[in-house]
C-alpha cells in the first residue's frame, strides 16, 4: 500500500482524490485601491496536491514523491510576480495534511521535510492549499464512487427504489453530518497553523489557496464521475463547506481569502476536456484523476494574483 499521495487514493486506480487549495492574504481583503503593492519575495508556498500538480508536466523537486510539477500555480504565480528563483521555495506534497506542515512527511519516494521549515522572517509571500486530506476526502470520493456503482446495478436490474444518495446515507444520520464534524476538527488545526505561519514569518503576506469546483455547479449529471445523482449534490454541499470554512478561518486571522471555485465553475470534473480544470476518474489530459489539470493550475494561479493585486 502506498504512502498518502493526492487525496489518498492511489491504491484505488480509476479514483485518485482531490484536494485541496486554500488562500490566505495578510491584507486582510483590503480594496484594490488601498491594496499594497505585490510582494516580489522570497515566496514559500505550502499545501498539498492541488498545489503541487501531480502527473503535470513537468515533475520536479524533491522529494519526488511529492509529484510537484513546474507549472503548479505556486511556479505559475512566482513567474508573474517576477519573484527571483533563489527566493522561491516550493515545498508542497501530495498527500499532505496539516500536521505536516510542523513535521515531516513520507512519501514512497523520499521524506518531506516540515512544510514551516520553508519560512523566515525574510518570508513576505505565503501560499497555503491545504484541509482537503484532513477532512478524508479522498476516502469520501472513493466510497461515494463504489456507492455510485451499486446504485446503477440496481437500477440496471430495474430496482425501482435504489437510493439516489446512496453515499449521503453512510455519512449522514440521525442529524449527525459526519464530514461537518471533520470540517469543524480541521478549523482548528488550520488556525492554529495560520497562528504559526504569522510567528515565523510576520512581514509575509498569507495567501490560503480553496479548492477550485469538482462537480458541476448545479444539476445531479456527471457520468465522468460515476456517482448517484443524488451523492454529486452531497460532494458539491461537502466541498462548498469545506471552502467556507477555510475562508472563515482565513479571516479570522486577519487574512484574506482567494477563491478559486467562482472562476472554476464550468470547468469542473464533468465539463469537456478542452475547458476543464479538473480530470475526472480517466484523465483525458496529463493530471492526476480528479485533480487540477494545466488549465486549472493556471486558473488557480490567476486567481491568485489578482488577489495579490498584480492583476485587475
Amino acid at each position: 500500500m502506498r504512502t498518502r499521495t493526492g487525496l489518498g487514493l492511489a491504491a484505488v486506480a480509476s479514483c485518485v482524490a482531490l484536494v485541496a487549495a486554500v488562500a490566505v492574504g495578510r491584507d486582510g481583503g483590503a480594496a484594490a485601491a488601498s491594496r499594497p503593492a505585490p510582494p516580489k519575495g522570497p515566496y514559500a508556498a505550502l499545501g498539498d496536491s492541488y498545489t503541487a500538480g501531480p502527473r503535470i508536466p513537468d515533475q520536479n523537486g524533491r522529494p519526488t514523491g511529492c509529484e510537484r510539477s513546474d507549472r503548479n500555480y505556486p511556479a505559475l504565480v512566482a513567474a508573474g510576480l517576477g519573484v527571483r528563483t533563489a527566493e522561491f521555495e516550493d515545498v508542497s506534497c501530495s498527500g499532505a495534511v496539516t500536521g505536516d506542515l510542523l513535521a515531516p512527511q513520507s512519501t514512497d519516494h523520499g521524506v518531506n521535510p516540515a512544510q514551516l521549515s520553508a519560512l523566515t522572517t525574510a518570508t513576505r509571500l505565503v501560499t497555503l492549499g491545504i484541509g482537503g486530506n484532513d477532512i478524508g476526502f479522498g476516502s469520501l470520493i472513493t466510497t461515494c464512487v463504489r456507492s455510485g456503482v451499486a446504485y446503477r446495478l440496481e437500477k440496471r436490474l430495474g430496482a425501482g427504489t435504489a437510493d439516489r444518495a446512496p453515499c449521503r446515507g453512510r455519512y449522514v444520520s440521525g442529524g449527525t453530518d459526519e464530514i461537518e464534524g471533520r470540517i469543524r476538527t480541521a478549523a482548528g488545526r488550520l488556525s492554529d497553523a495560520l497562528d504559526e505561519i504569522g510567528r515565523r514569518a510576520p512581514r509575509a503576506r498569507i495567501y490560503v489557496v480553496g479548492y477550485p469546483a469538482i462537480l458541476p455547479a448545479e444539476g445531479t449529471d456527471c457520468t465522468a464521475m460515476g456517482l448517484a445523482p443524488g451523492d454529486v449534490s452531497f460532494l458539491r454541499e461537502k466541498e462548498r463547506q469545506l471552502n467556507a470554512m477555510l475562508r472563515e478561518r482565513a479571516r479570522a486571522v486577519g487574512a484574506g481569502y482567494v477563491d478559486t471555485y467562482t472562476p472554476s465553475a464550468g470547468h469542473d470534473a464533468c465539463a469537456e476536456p478542452d475547458t476543464r480544470w479538473i480530470e475526472p476518474l480517466i484523465p483525458a489530459a496529463a493530471a492526476a484523476p480528479v485533480h487540477p489539470n494545466a488549465r486549472g493550475e493556471r486558473g488557480m494561479a490567476a486567481a491568485v494574483l489578482r488577489a495579490a493585486g498584480a492583476t485587475d
